[in-house]
């Protein structure tokens, strides 16, 4: 046992021995480590992103797609934390996809209106090169989500969203 003072009067505390903590769990050989919730959102995404986005899957419809995607999101969301909230949420993950994509340069925050905004936003992605579109298009959407969940938690965001991701079933039909 280890004993602690206490200062002005002078009384002793009485503290357990530190504890041992048991060894980590053997790892069987090269067994993959099951996937995280944010990592299969992040699949969910991509997915899609590129299902709406169709075969053609240029620019334009790769902004078509992700102003679909948003539009859902935004419908099962904006009970939750209010159009302003969906709104805040929203512009603050458009500043930091922007931040991370230097090279883009397509989203301007100048809009008041949101719906300006998307109209931007999407007469931006369709000019870009196909893959730059995609990638600003997952970006902002990940971002988005990133934020969202330690605001509400992981199990609300799944549950409003899992709706909207398309299934790898729903991509095989």
């Amino acid at each position: 046992m280890t004993t602690v003072s206490d200062h002005p009067p002078a009384r002793e505390m009485t503290l357990p021995d530190p504890v041992a903590l048991p060894a980590s769990p053997p790892v069987a050989g090269n067994a993959p480590l099951a996937p995280t919730e944010s990592e299969l959102r992040r699949e969910a995404i991509r997915r899609t992103l590129t299902h709406h986005a169709g075969k053609k899957a240029d620019a334009k419809a790769m902004a078509d797609a992700t102003l679909y995607t948003l539009s859902l999101i935004s419908t099962r969301l904006t009970p939750v934390i209010g159009v302003r909230g969906v709104d805040v949420l929203f512009r603050r993950a458009l500043h930091l996809t922007q931040r991370a994509l230097p090279e883009l340069l397509i989203f301007g925050g100048e809009e008041k209106e949101s719906a300006a905004l998307l109209t931007r936003i999407k007469s931006s992605l369709a000019e870009c090169k196909p893959a730059v579109a995609a990638e600003a298009s997952y970006t902002l959407l990940v971002t988005f989500t990133e934020l969202l969940t330690p605001l509400i938690g992981e199990s609300l965001v799944a549950r409003l969203f899992d709706p909207v991701w398309v299934s790898k079933q729903e991509l095989s039909l």
